[in-house]
């Protein structure tokens, strides 16, 4: 099926009725492309994994199509052939995740990065009140690649459209192209990325057209959630053997008035206090 703005593919791993799967899916997290979820939301979905009273949904909102493929056997693959090679490879991960439903929006990134343009975000608005979770997942807003931001801002602005009683109890932001460890400690919200390490690898494993591409999102992604554990207390064993960092960004979905870039640059500045206190203090 070729998916265009009004052709929005669902998948059900366990073949469900979709609206079944819809009203069970408790955790949501939307992405730009195929593999962002895996990445960023491990923990998560390994907190639903088994869990009777918790279902994880996946959507990704772009195609994926411009990702790079330096490798003989994906070199010469289309723009299209990549779209529904990603698109596979996502259903796979899906599949081993367990995941609720997995939502594929299939969208130019150039129309999810075009602010004017306010169809993606009544695509993400209209699968928040058919879902209706209590949890919510996005990108960071200091994420250094656009179509991530984008869509975060676009998340943001459907969920502030809802009813405030069908708003998402909690909003968490997560790290994909940007870490979030420079965020001061009191500002990080912890996922443990411990459980199921061998879920941990397949479920990036199975995105073979990006690693054979050349970028191995599937080592750097566990290395980084072992760094984390690692780096995070410098005078206490660690708790953790593998976590990721998020950010609670619910106040703006909360408040309509909040400016997001006005929220995040309050933990920037948080930051930058942090780095000058403790230099004046050893000087």
């Amino acid at each position: 099926m070729k998916l265009t703005d009004s052709e929005i593919e669902v998948f059900i791993p366990d073949c469900v009725d979709p609206q079944v799967a819809m009203k069970r899916t408790t955790d949501l997290c939307f992405a730009a492309h195929p593999d962002d979820i895996e990445i960023m939301a491990y923990g998560p979905i390994a907190a639903c994994f088994d869990d009777p009273e918790r279902f994880f949904g996946g959507c990704v909102v772009g195609n994926g199509a411009g990702s790079p493929r330096s490798d003989t056997t994906y070199k010469d693959c289309t723009d299209e052939q990549m779209k529904y090679l990603r698109i596979s490879e996502q259903k796979k991960a899906a599949q081993i995740g367990n995941y609720s439903l997995q939502v594929l929006f299939g969208l130019d990134s150039k129309q999810i990065k075009n602010g004017c343009d306010t169809s993606t975000v009544d695509m993400i608005e209209k699968l928040l009140l058919d879902v209706g979770p209590d949890i919510v997942y996005t990108h960071n807003l200091a994420d250094k690649h656009d179509t991530h931001v984008a869509v975060a801002l676009r998340v943001i602005e459907a969920a502030r459209r809802l009813p405030l009683e069908k708003r998402p109890r909690n909003f968490y932001s997560l790290e994909v192209w940007r870490g979030l460890d420079w965020l001061c400690d009191e500002d990080k919200v912890i996922f443990d990325t411990t459980p199921y390490p061998d879920m941990a690898a397949a479920i990036l494993e199975v995105y073979e057209s990006q690693i054979a591409g050349g970028k191995r999102y599937d080592s750097a992604t566990l290395g980084r959630r072992m760094a984390n554990a690692t780096f995070f207390e410098s005078h206490e064993t660690d708790n953790f053997s593998s976590l990721s960092y998020g950010l609670d960004i619910t106040e703006l979905i909360r408040d309509r008035a909040l400016d997001p870039e006005e929220f995040i640059q309050q933990y920037i500045s948080n930051f930058s206090k942090d780095v000058t206190s403790r230099l004046e203090k050893l000087r």
